[in-house]
């Protein structure tokens, strides 16, 4: 393996996460919950297991969101102009991101919860 190509896919990785982060709003907010969540998770002391679950769940919803970017770019350059194949490619996309971040906050709330609870009953 080559170091030099190895950092130049590293930086484009950066350039593309810098990208997502001016210009995409939804994965900012998602930046900006996933940061609340890591932090609440350290200041709960969550255990090993739990915070390897919430990390691999932040990391998916992340991932799904930069996925989602990378279609809807794609579509507008192949297909400019929204036609109704473009715009059920997109609500399917988005949808996709919703259901997955939707099942990561009930299972974060199944994990988080008790720490929470705990939190008041001592």
């Amino acid at each position: 393996m080559k170091i030099k190509k190895m950092w130049n896919s590293f930086g484009a990785a950066t350039r593309g996460i810098r990208y997502a982060l001016r210009n995409e709003q939804n994965f900012r907010v998602q930046v900006y919950i996933a940061l609340l969540v890591g932090f609440s998770a350290w200041v709960l002391q969550l255990r090993m297991y739990e915070r390897i679950i919430v990390v691999l769940l932040i990391m998916w919803i992340l991932a799904l969101e930069l996925l989602n970017t990378v279609i809807e770019k794609f579509l507008d350059v192949v297909h400019p102009r929204l036609h109704t194949h473009v715009e059920v490619i997109k609500d399917i996309m988005a949808a996709v991101v919703c259901v997955s971040a939707f099942g990561a906050a009930c299972i974060g709330i199944m994990i988080f919860l008790p720490h929470i609870i705990e939190l008041f009953v001592q």
